[in-house]
């Protein structure tokens, strides 16, 4: 039988794998070195809680990704965790610079990536061509290159009937790294791999969005061609 404090162990293991990046399921629970079935419970109070959400994988039919509600948790289990042994021995200078790029990958980059979405949700008819039916984050697979595209901002129009679903826009999101062509190419190879797969793409825009800026070259492109948008701070929070 399990005793109070290994129930609560548990539940900041499935805290804590989540502030990782392991997003899935069954990345969880590899995480925590448990079975997938042991940690359906902890996952089912969690969300009844609203600590985490569980979101479907808009490119992948039955996949949910899990995501912690609150960023101060996210930090909490992403950093301060980790860095118990200098905090209390009030080395905080030493905590920041081993736990600095933890805090920008795990805590500052996944909720500008909430931000990102949350914008384009509100977003008029201009930015998309449309207003969007609803907005979402997934993971393309490309076969060819045996790799994965991660799509932070994946907008899609009101759903019809009868008609492939119509992907308004594909969207990468960086908070700290000036943005180049080489995250616009991802994202063209995303919507053409969508395309073969039977997605509505005609009408698709390709949309960076950066809190550090983008480099020469994408601003250029951006500005001869109108479905490749960059989003900055002045549009996010104009």
């Amino acid at each position: 039988m399990e005793t109070g404090s290994s129930v609560t162990a548990i539940y900041h293991a499935v805290l804590g794998a989540i502030a990782s990046g392991n997003a899935t399921r069954g990345g969880i629970a590899s995480h925590i070195g448990r079975k997938s079935p042991d940690i359906g419970h902890p996952l089912a109070v969690l969300e009844d809680s609203q600590l985490i959400t569980r979101e479907a994988d808009p490119f992948r039919k039955g996949r949910s990704l899990y995501r912690i509600t609150e960023p101060l948790i996210v930090f909490y289990e992403a950093v301060m965790r980790r860095e118990w042994t200098r905090l209390e021995r009030g080395d905080t200078a030493g905590a920041w610079r081993n736990s600095q790029a933890t805090f920008l990958a795990q805590v500052v980059g996944p909720h500008f990536e909430t931000i990102c979405r949350d914008w384009a949700l509100s977003s008029g008819d201009d930015t998309f061509g449309e207003a969007p039916g609803e907005v979402g984050a997934g993971v393309v697979a490309d076969p060819l290159r045996r790799s994965q595209i991660q799509v932070d901002v994946a907008v899609f129009a009101l759903g019809e009937a009868g008609h492939p679903r119509r992907v308004l826009s594909l969207g990468e999101a960086k908070w700290d790294k000036v943005m180049n062509r080489a995250h616009l190419e991802r994202l063209r190879r995303a919507r053409d791999l969508l395309a073969v797969k039977e997605y509505d793409t005609s009408a698709t825009r390709l949309t960076c969005y950066s809190g550090a800026g983008f480099d020469p070259e994408l601003s250029d492109i951006a500005r001869a061609d109108p479905r490749v948008q960059l989003v900055g701070l002045d549009r996010l929070y104009g």
